[in-house]
């Protein structure tokens, strides 16, 4: 039996509320649970710049949550490398900073999370500082966290992630050997220039006597081009950070 136009529009706007409201639950029950699991990713992430993926892998959520609250601080920072706690009557948190936002502003309005890993049962000593980076792969965005020692110029460790970098090329980048080429370059050199390092066009040469070079990786140089520039863009922006922790280091060293 043909149903009248009033009845089409009415079983079709109930249907349209039914669905709509249960959407909505959906999300009001998943919503928490999905943020619980980006933050925990995060924590992996900056801590993957310290210690290895083994370690991070044997860990329950509730062992990661814990070792992060013992061992990672934070603070905030502009592009001059001071402190931010509060912007437009908000309070500022490193947890609060959105990196990927805050790509899309200039430089010099940007917020710049830093995390201070310190050594086990001493928050008082700090062994790593942990750096967001933030750019532009060949298809999407790609982002990471790069350690230094305490000499504020070796590097630690980095993790890299991207949103769409293609399978067995550049996505690469997120391969633990890949990424293990940074640990122990260094960003200055020996006039004290700030000058990064660089992932090298191919794959295959040996750059351990170059202490500013890694390997590349075949068929991926617009993804190590743009991690090139993300280093570059993101170490020069925390340079003033850099060179105040530097220069504090040194001042205690002489006493």
């Amino acid at each position: 039996m043909q149903q009248s136009n009033a009845y089409i529009i009415t079983f079709s706007v109930i249907l349209t509320v039914v669905l709509g409201l249960l959407l909505s639950g959906t999300s009001q029950v998943l919503g928490p649970l999905q943020r619980e699991a980006e933050a925990l990713d995060k924590k992996k992430q900056i801590l993957g710049a310290v210690i290895s993926g083994e370690e991070i892998s044997a860990m329950t959520p509730e062992e990661l949550n814990a070792y992060y609250g013992s061992r990672i601080s934070s603070v905030v920072v502009d592009i001059n490398g001071n402190e931010v706690s509060e912007r437009n009557g908000a309070a500022v948190t490193a947890a609060t900073v959105d990196i990927a936002k805050n790509y899309k502003m200039p430089k010099e309005d940007r917020l710049y999370p830093v995390f201070i890993f310190h050594a086990e049962g001493d928050q008082s000593a700090v062994e790593s500082y942990i750096f967001p980076i933030y750019g532009a792969g060949l298809w999407d965005a790609i982002w990471g966290y790069l350690a230094l020692d305490t000499d504020m110029n070796t590097i630690g460790g980095i993790t890299l992630a991207h949103a769409g970098e293609t399978p067995g090329l550049g996505a690469r980048i997120t391969e633990p050997g890949v990424q293990a080429r940074f640990a122990g370059k260094e960003i200055f050199n020996n006039s004290g220039e700030l000058v990064a390092v660089e992932m090298q066009k191919g794959e295959g040469k040996d750059y351990s006597s170059n202490p500013h070079q890694v390997d590349g990786m075949s068929g991926a140089t617009i993804t190590a081009n743009g991690v090139n520039a993300m280093l570059e863009n993101y170490l020069q922006a925390y340079k003033p950070f850099i060179e105040s922790k530097k220069t504090s280091t040194a001042v205690a060293a002489a006493y």
